[in-house]
């Protein structure tokens, strides 16, 4: 008899073993799992700041265009009007003669 209880307790503790193998096998792969997600989310994270950056840049762009634009266009005007009085002032001194 105590062989057979000998056996039993041998094969117990093997899957008792097994067990606890197989335990923290799942609980590698899940950490590793974990790693593997929290790497992706900080890859998405980055680019999503990237891209972000790049959208502001972009947005700062126009808006220095529209702002030169608008300068120019403000510069341009009055070049206009310095001409128009520049001729004016000459048909003036024409009419006068």
């Amino acid at each position: 008899m105590a062989s057979s209880e000998w056996l039993t307790q041998k094969q117990n503790k093997e899957k008792e073993e097994k067990e606890r193998k197989k335990k923290e096998e799942r609980k590698k792969e899940r950490k590793k799992e974990q790693k593997r997600q929290r790497k992706e989310r900080e890859r998405k994270k980055e680019k999503e700041r990237k891209e972000k950056k790049k959208e502001r840049k972009k947005a700062r762009k126009k808006k220095e265009k529209r702002k030169s634009d608008k300068r120019e266009g403000r510069e341009s005007e009055r070049r206009e009007r310095e001409s128009e009085r520049c001729e004016r002032r000459e048909l003036e001194k024409r009419e006068k003669r």
